[in-house]
């Protein structure tokens, strides 16, 4: 399913380049925005998610971003079919969830379950994006939802993976996000579901 052309998506660099700060940043933001909205081409759909993806990393376009509701359009796109639009709105939402007002919007706008449900992608991109999301988005008031079992168990098999990103992402997550005794918990679990019920482990 990854296409030549994907990587050409991924990273535009004119963001990088441009000099224009306040009032045309903005507009430009704005015109990214009315263009996703406005065209029927899927190819352009992507190259603008890519491109917002990639201004929502720099903290001077957060608040534009926000006042253009940008975190909900990423939000919309994780469970979107084309596979593009999910890897490009859950990179989105990985850069904007380092911005605090950013998580709390994410956070009240059922994020973490959208989020989670990344976790089954088939794309590694994704999935790196969907974990590095979910350990920003851990509060102290969202961490109970962030460490229950099933995400845990996820990050377990994560950790045994064969690509060193994932595994080594996997395993800053159970370090940083759970407690020893939760980690425990869930490896006893999954112990208890191979050999109780011959659950297979899904495919990473």
């Amino acid at each position: 399913m990854n296409t030549g052309s994907d990587a050409k998506l991924k990273k535009p660099e004119m963001w990088r380049k441009g000099s224009s700060e306040g009032s045309d940043r903005f507009e430009y933001l704005q015109t990214l925005v009315t263009e996703f909205q406005d065209t029927d081409s899927e190819e352009a759909k992507e190259q603008v998610l890519a491109n917002l993806a990639n201004f929502a990393y720099d903290p001077k376009n957060m608040e534009y971003l926000r006042e253009l509701q940008v975190t909900d359009l990423f939000l919309d796109m994780l469970t979107e079919e084309n596979d593009n639009f999910v890897e490009f709105g859950m990179g989105g939402l990985c850069n904007l969830s380092m911005d605090p007002e950013c998580r709390d919007i994410i956070l009240q706008s059922n994020g973490i379950s959208l989020v989670t449900n990344c976790l089954s992608s088939q794309r590694e991109e994704t999935v790196l994006s969907a974990i590095t999301t979910l350990m920003n988005l851990t509060t102290p008031s969202s961490r109970s939802e962030i460490t229950v079992p099933a995400i845990l168990q996820c990050m377990l098999r994560f950790s045994l993976s064969e690509s060193p990103r994932l595994r080594n992402l996997a395993a800053v997550f159970l370090q940083d996000c759970c407690t020893e005794e939760q980690v425990a918990r869930a490896e006893q679990q999954m112990q208890g579901q191979q050999t109780a019920v011959g659950i297979p482990l899904p495919k990473d």
